[in-house]
């Protein structure tokens, strides 16, 4: 069987994340921030059917200079190019009257065309907010305690450092595409930890298996590189078996779905990719350098023995 030399090229493997997390960090300077809905900062969300193609701006620029408060509204496109995501901050019952109102006069909608409506307070945003990275890093320092207990704690901190990538690949997607941020993204990204660090203990388990009867010769990058191929086919089926499913979601699904089903594509992708290139390639990169320092610092002494 062929072995691809994972330890070895560790860093060209973890060029394309990078490119992602840095196509990411440039598409939240470029949009100014991340595009959070209303439930993390608070406000209300309008979805009104316009019937035809229009313009988000000019949408925008009506709302503020037909409400009394002078609202400043972002505004997106929904579904089919005909309806309209409007956001704005907390305002009162009449102000939203007052926007509709305005939509109503211009593009000679009907009442029913006010499709949905939700609001959020900006303290409830907040809590959301506090809540969703106080929940992630929970599960985080849990899924840590664990791996340093059933392997090591090496094995804790690469598992962790992939996470986090997988985390901010995720984020990226977020950006670059303007999705809304909002309680979906921890949902999906909750769901591809637990998935990634599923892949990532397989492999980890197997390292560990091979460990113990490693053949003559076999230096640790070898046993590693070993071990991702001996565990390569459950790793891919898994993945693709579950990606099938999503993407007949994402296909089938309407918008809301959709931006649930997108960044879970992406996520549980890049879970496969890190378990498989980057915890095990960095991994078996740290644990031969340190076997490799011991061998050398025992050398050091046994020669400064022989002088005396």
């Amino acid at each position: 069987m062929k072995t691809l030399k994972i330890t070895e090229n560790r860093w060209k493997f973890a060029i394309i994340p990078a490119i992602i997390i840095l196509a990411g960090i440039i598409a939240f300077i470029i949009h100014g921030g991340f595009n959070y809905d209303v439930e993390f900062m608070g406000g209300i969300r309008m979805q009104v059917n316009m019937h035809t193609e229009f313009d988000n701006k000019e949408v925008a620029d009506l709302i503020q200079e037909k409400t009394v408060d002078t609202v400043s509204a972002t505004v997106q496109t929904g579904d089919n190019n005909t309806i309209a995501v409007i956001k704005t901050p907390p305002v009162e019952e009449s102000v939203k009257n007052e926007i509709f109102g305005a939509l109503k006069e211009k593009y000679s909608l009907a009442d029913e065309d006010l499709m949905s409506t939700s609001s959020a307070s900006a303290s409830f945003g907040q809590e959301i907010q506090r809540k969703a990275l106080l929940y992630t890093l929970l599960a985080i320092i849990c899924i840590l305690i664990y791996i340093a207990i059933r392997f090591e704690w090496r094995n804790a901190i690469m598992a962790v450092i992939a996470l986090a990538i997988n985390v901010l690949v995720m984020a990226a997607v977020y950006a670059i595409s303007n999705i809304p941020l909002n309680t979906t993204f921890i949902a999906a990204m909750l769901t591809v930890v637990g998935y990634s660090i599923n892949n990532t203990i397989v492999i980890f388990d197997r390292v560990r298996e091979n460990m113990k009867g490693r053949k003559k010769g076999e230096s640790i990058p070898d046993v590693v590189n070993r071990s991702v191929m001996e565990t390569m086919g459950r790793t891919i089926n898994s993945t693709v078996t579950t990606l099938i499913t999503i993407v007949l979601i994402y296909i089938l699904g309407v918008s809301t779905i959709k931006q649930f089903a997108l960044p879970l594509i992406v996520g549980i992708l890049a879970g496969a990719y890190t378990s498989i290139f980057i915890a095990s390639g960095f991994y078996g990169a740290w644990r031969d350098s340190e076997v490799k320092a011991k061998a050398a610092a025992a050398q050091a002494r046994q020669s400064a023995k022989k002088k005396k």
